[in-house]
């Protein structure tokens, strides 16, 4: 039966000697080229290019669908999708990067269209949970524990209990695995997050699910910036808020030593490159969410990470305290409206001298 089946099947074609090879249409070399460049473009670019002609019109109009489904391009375990009942705004344009990276002038370029799985020809791979993609950044040296698989409690490194402001889980030095469970904070987005337009407050990241008390939210991931840096970046962002709708994403964090005479400031700028809690924003009244410093073991540098500071349900805003306001005479003229709209608002963002 196998020798019959065989035998009805058809040789493949030979082609003679000095024939042409296949060539392939046209239209269909056409959609090739542009869905390889077109997922490239910014915004701006895409409008340009829609309207050239109708097919890219389409086109264009199918990458902006597919951005609208997730922030994260792919490089987080769930889908972060932007909902907009608002205004005609889509999606909101910025590199993707789920941790801390050295800053990047200019910023690199991002595939962001149809999400397809790593390896094929039109989407190319992101390494987005290696040890060395995660801690390369401020690794300082291989240090670390000697367990193969640490329980909670019983790893040196560990110290984050409930929600100390600061604690420390395992790094590249150690010799456990990804799938250890004094690495909370480094599997990236877990839990369901959407990203909504809200009329006064621009885009708002909200839990998509229920959220239990304790559970890591995500990190405040960005482009990494010395305070020179952060106060030149700081300095544009407040011309081009002067002058137009914008929304500027620099964090700068103060650890004090353990010394008490002298603390370790980072800067963490997620305006141009970085993740979905560039879309937190403030409370007046604390917000849900605690904030830690977490250092991993080996690394120079923590991470600002976020945890639920109380169960939050589904459809509810995440939020946190910027800090405290503190409107002086150096600051007054770029003070920023908060609307909040907790019941002890105080009407002013959060703001210093960068």
């Amino acid at each position: 039966m196998v020798a019959e089946e065989m035998q009805r099947e058809s040789p493949p074609k030979k082609r003679c000697l000095g024939e042409a090879p296949d060539i392939i249409p046209a239209t269909e070399l056409f959609f090739r080229c542009a869905n390889l460049i077109l997922p490239w473009l910014n915004p701006q670019e895409l409008a340009f290019v829609a309207q050239t002609c109708k097919t890219l019109s389409l086109i264009s109009k199918s990458i902006t669908f597919h951005r609208s489904l997730d922030a994260a391009r792919s490089l987080e375990n769930l889908s972060i999708p932007f909902h907009n009942s608002i205004d005609s705004q889509r999606y909101a344009y910025f590199i993707y990067t789920p941790f801390q990276i050295p800053a990047s002038s200019p910023p690199p370029r991002q595939w962001w269209g149809a999400a397809t799985e790593c390896g094929s020809e039109s989407r190319p791979c992101f390494d987005s949970v290696s040890e060395r993609g995660r801690f390369g950044v401020s690794l300082v040296d291989d240090s670390g524990c000697e367990c193969e698989w640490c329980e909670e409690g019983y790893c040196k490194c560990l110290a984050f209990v409930g929600m100390e402001e600061i604690g420390n889980e395992c790094g590249s030095g150690c010799g456990c695995g990804s799938d250890c469970s004094n690495r909370v904070t480094q599997k990236g987005v877990s839990l369901s997050l959407k990203i909504v337009r809200d009329e006064k407050k621009g885009w708002c990241l909200y839990a998509d699910q229920l959220i239990k008390q304790g559970q890591f939210i995500c990190e405040y991931a960005g482009e990494l910036l010395t305070t020179d840096e952060a106060r030149r970046r700081q300095n544009i962002y407040d011309k081009l808020r002067s002058t137009q709708s914008f929304a500027s994403a620099l964090l700068v964090i103060r650890e004090h030593l353990p010394s008490g005479q002298a603390c370790l400031r980072i800067n963490i700028d997620a305006t141009r490159i970085g993740n979905v809690a560039r879309f937190i924003n403030h409370s007046c009244d604390g917000g849900n969410l605690s904030t830690v410093l977490l250092r991993s073991s080996g690394a120079l540098l923590p991470r600002l990470c976020f945890f639920a500071a109380r169960d939050i349900i589904a459809e509810e805003e995440l939020s946190f305290s910027y800090g405290d306001v503190r409107v002086t005479g150096e600051n007054r003229d770029n003070k920023l409206n908060c609307c909040c709209g907790s019941s002890c608002c105080l009407g002013t963002l959060p703001c210093e001298n960068t």
